[in-house]
């Protein structure tokens, strides 16, 4: 026996439109790709503590390389003097 809920869900006016274009395109519902969304968050492994969050991580570049070997002292007086 299949016991089905309904509940009232606040969704953002985008990801609401993106949804019935997704679900006509489909040929399928909104509830059925909502479900289908949620079952897949669920069953993916939940994030540890010692894992960090990949949207709190600092950004980086690459630098070029080093101008100066910051144990050198003369060559960092040197560099900064130019400049």
């Amino acid at each position: 026996m299949l016991i089905h809920m309904k509940t009232t869900l606040n969704i953002d006016e985008t990801v609401m439109r993106q949804l019935k274009e997704e679900a006509a395109r489909r040929g399928t519902t909104m509830s059925a790709l909502v479900e289908a969304g949620l079952r897949r968050i669920l069953a993916a492994p939940s994030p540890s503590k010692s894992t960090p969050d990949v949207s709190r991580r600092l950004p980086t570049w690459d630098s070029g390389g080093f101008r100066v070997d910051v144990a050198n002292r003369e060559e960092l007086y040197r560099i900064l003097d130019e400049e």
